[in-house]
């Protein structure tokens, strides 16, 4: 589901990429419906007439839940659950269930379980909205009552408890970024759109086994490899999450210890999948995140990925839409590549070279 607006994404387009996620989270797509509002209804999100055709179509096709393209308020989603009689998801909720498949590592889990706490406190009057039917007076404070602010504590303590978890594997990593900058070895990041190519980049550049499928935040945790370059000084290359439009503010913020790493970096590689119809937008989505987390000044290259799928006519269209990619400057170098046939990675390793020279 998607409400159109005038935002910089084509309806289509985030449309399909919200089919994307389904798919990775295991759902079978079997239509979509778009409305066009000036802005969403505070009750059910959609205007009163798509509702009933929305109704119809429930009873016709039976599907068993309906997934939107934004984040829901408590409110809207408790409404059309009552209205559907099915199960409804949210961008949000849909993108902390990926995380929460994707997670393998102790700092990946206590993350995804973080956003997915904050996400759910607000929603947890929901499941006791049956008293809220019964008015004031004799029988509102029964059990039901006792036990949602019960179940609102528990949630809050546990979100207390992975608050205290992450700020110790964030002053952890503070320690670690101490001890490597006296070493002195630079640190280069991968940063790019989910399913861009930067864990297969890794894989080819430092012969790693990190896990790549063609699904969107197939990797979640950060891997570091040692790699060498062409003047036979070593630096660090760290592989970090995808990002992606509408990036919940949940998982900002609970990805917070590791998109400090990003801050500590001396480098960027902005990995983009040349191949993809909307190269220029999620391109331009990565440099928007980037100056909400501060970082739209840190120095970095722009790899232009996946050239081994496209012709050398259609590239040069390509290349003029992506901001940034048709520049040589000083500022964002562009470069060429195939992570998965190596093509064009001594071009990239020696203007990692140049570049990590420029920014000392």
């Amino acid at each position: 589901m998607k409400e159109a607006d005038h935002t910089r994404w084509p309806v289509d387009s985030s449309l399909a990429e919200l089919a994307q996620l389904a798919a990775t989270a295991g759902a079978e797509v079997v239509g979509q419906m778009i409305q066009r509002l000036e802005r969403p209804s505070p009750q059910h999100y959609l205007g009163s007439g798509k509702l009933s055709e929305l109704m119809a179509l429930k009873q016709a096709q039976r599907f068993d839940a309906i997934i939107f393209d934004d984040e829901l308020t408590p409110r809207q989603q408790r409404n059309l659950e009552e209205a559907l009689g099915t199960k409804i998801i949210d961008r949000t909720a849909l993108i902390l269930d990926i995380f929460a498949k994707r997670a393998h590592t102790h700092e990946g889990r206590l993350q995804v379980e973080l956003a997915q706490h904050r996400y759910l406190l607000p929603r947890l009057a929901g499941q006791w909205s049956h008293l809220e039917r019964l008015g004031g007076g004799i029988g509102t404070r029964g059990p039901g009552e006792s036990q949602l602010e019960t179940d609102r504590r528990l949630i809050r303590n546990r979100i207390h408890r992975l608050e205290q978890a992450l700020e110790r594997v964030r002053r952890h990593r503070a320690l670690y970024r101490a001890k490597r900058r006296k070493s002195g070895m630079p640190v280069v990041a991968l940063i790019g759109y989910t399913n861009a190519g930067k864990s297969t980049l890794l894989n080819t550049l430092s012969h790693a086994d990190v896990f790549v499928e063609d699904k969107l935040f197939a990797t979640l945790d950060p891997t570091t490899r040692r790699l060498t370059l062409p003047n036979k000084k070593t630096f660090l290359l760290s592989d970090t999450v995808g990002f992606i439009q509408k990036l919940p503010p949940t998982v900002v913020a609970a990805f917070r210890a590791t998109l400090e790493e990003l801050a500590e970096a001396d480098l960027l590689l902005h990995v983009v999948d040349i191949t993809h119809k909307n190269a220029a937008k999620q391109c331009q989505t990565v440099e928007d995140i980037l100056a909400e987390l501060h970082l739209a000044d840190k120095p970095r290259i722009l790899v232009l990925n996946k050239i081994d799928l496209i012709g050398d006519g259609r590239a040069s269209g390509v290349l003029a839409s992506i901001p940034g990619a048709e520049g040589q400057s000083l500022e964002q170098p562009a470069v060429l590549i195939s992570a998965a046939r190596g093509w064009g990675l001594d071009r990239l390793l020696s203007l990692v070279e140049e570049r990590l020279d420029y920014v000392k």
